[in-house]
């Protein structure tokens, strides 16, 4: 029962303790390594090691009955070994979860060291090569957005299925002691939970001043390979600025439920620093991802009041993300719907013109070549954000295992909020498919006689989660039932 998991970010450290944990051995492949005594990095990592946050450290809100909520929820429930791990890790960060980076890796570090039957093996993998007698039962794929070239060559090759590129953002880090606290004030929006954020207020003559010298700033300058297709849930601010001069204030730097204590009034604009640590001696700047050149960055951000003069220990970066089309790719089960060889495999190169029945249908690989199962997971599957990529890696652990004692497991429900986010990936429109977050938009909606009945919205995310969470615990109940004669002990007993 040998898993292989490739991938040491967020979803393949999950898959590779989840297997374990159902009584399977992993080979958990990382390429980051120190090499010669030198690290060998991505483009965006400055570690080798796991679970890495290259954006944010956030996993956002813990407020009951809101999506990314009832997501944490049913992973806590499912045994998530990284969101326990975040809990353990966490810092001050209001109604939201955020954790200390170093502390959040290190111990994830810690627990694939403790867990016997996960191998750590540190090299690049870049053959998915057919199945030998005794080799790899399952591999997991979860590579991440950062995936290297020629891991990403082969994907292709197996799926037969162009993959996309979108380009993920960075937001700057500043250091707590060269900041101006008396310009600044500490709260919390519409004060849930603690004020654990540092709020610069601004008003509308700085905050025009500010936007000036940001639609002026200098871009860095794009590779010869990259192609600037943003995602939408993730734009630069300076993308931002160029749609409207109001368009700041209703995004990262709203000033809504931010009332600064000092005047009684709600400022005309607001950017918010968020804990990057528990010894809070650095905070990153919410919500500000750029492509800017370093010095240009320095120039406009210093105009924020409170950071006049403000060191910063990291500036914004733009990063590659790769993920696949996994609407036409996979089923629910996070696995490759044709396993190379055994069938044909459905292929479109220019996804924006694909419809259905126009796809080239094509084999690519020898009749007579064996292949095991191939599952995606992380944001290479097509989930956006680090809790979505974890539940990803969740589930990738749980179905490998499963499929590695020759079961075919059952998907989470579409009810919930794991089923919900799988069943959007796997039947999204792949002409027009994007990475998506947990939203309500994505979880089964009331019933329209029920919507109309109850009016209130929260009342009605609270129905909707109840509902979620009745049909996991039913789903994980019965799954733990059918595990427990092939693993080592009752797999819900295991996740507590």
């Amino acid at each position: 029962m040998r898993i292989r998991v490739i991938g040491g970010g967020l979803a393949g450290p999950e898959a590779a303790l989840t297997a374990a944990r159902l009584g399977c051995q992993v080979d958990l492949y990382e390429m980051r390594a120190m090499v010669d005594g030198k690290p060998r990095l991505t483009p965006a990592h400055q570690t080798t090691e796991f679970g890495e946050l290259v954006c944010s450290n956030s996993l956002k809100s813990e407020s009951p009955n809101t999506a990314p909520w009832l997501l944490k929820q049913e992973m806590r429930r499912g045994g998530s070994a990284l969101l326990r791990i975040a809990d353990e890790s966490a810092v001050p960060a209001g109604h939201a979860l955020a954790v200390d980076r170093m502390e959040f890796s290190r111990r994830i570090a810690e627990a694939i060291a403790a867990e016997p039957l996960i191998r750590v093996i540190r090299e690049e993998v870049t053959r998915l090569d057919e199945h030998e007698p005794g080799s790899t039962a399952v591999t997991i794929l979860a590579t991440g957005p950062l995936t290297s070239d020629a891991l990403s060559h082969e994907i292709e090759r197996i799926t037969g299925s162009g993959h996309l590129a979108f380009y993920d953002s960075i937001s700057p880090i500043v250091d707590a002691e060269t900041i101006d606290m008396n310009r600044v004030y500490m709260a919390a929006r519409w004060d849930k939970g603690t004020a654990d954020y540092i709020n610069c207020p601004m008003d509308r003559a700085e905050y025009d001043r500010f936007l000036d010298a940001l639609l002026a700033a200098e871009a860095a300058e794009a590779k010869e390979w990259e192609k600037l297709d943003y995602f939408e849930g993730c734009l630069p601010i300076e993308v931002l600025a160029r749609r409207g001069r109001d368009t700041l204030r209703f995004g990262p730097m709203k000033p809504v439920g931010l009332r600064d204590p000092r005047t009684g009034k709600t400022p005309w604009a607001v950017v918010q620093l968020r804990k990057e640590n528990l010894r809070a001696d650095s905070y990153n700047l919410v919500g500000f991802q750029n492509h800017l050149k370093f010095g240009e960055q320095a120039r406009v951000l210093r105009l924020i009041p409170g950071l006049e003069n403000a060191r910063f220990l990291r500036y914004g970066q733009i990063h590659r993300n790769t993920y696949i089309q996994a609407p036409l790719l996979l089923d629910e089960l996070l696995r490759l719907r044709h396993t190379p060889g055994t069938d044909s495999l459905v292929t479109g190169h220019d996804f924006s013109r694909a419809e259905e029945g126009s796809l080239e249908v094509r084999a690519l690989a020898p009749a007579n070549a064996v292949w095991n199962p191939i599952l995606f997971a992380g944001q290479l599957c097509g989930v956006e954000g680090y809790t979505e990529s974890i539940a990803t890696g969740l589930l990738a652990g749980f179905y490998a295992a499963a499929l590695a004692r020759g079961e075919e497991p059952v998907p989470a429900p579409r009810a919930s909020a794991l089923g919900s986010l799988v069943h959007y990936i796997t039947h999204a429109d792949a002409k027009d498919f994007q990475p998506a977050n947990i939203t309500f938009d994505l979880l089964e909606p009331l019933e329209e006689e029920l919507r109309k009945k109850i009016r209130d919205k929260k009342e009605r995310h609270r129905i909707v989660c109840e509902r979620a969470l009745a049909a996991f615990d039913a789903w994980w109940a019965e799954q733990s039932r059918t595990a427990h004669s092939g693993a080592n002990g009752s797999l819900i007993e295991r996740s507590r």
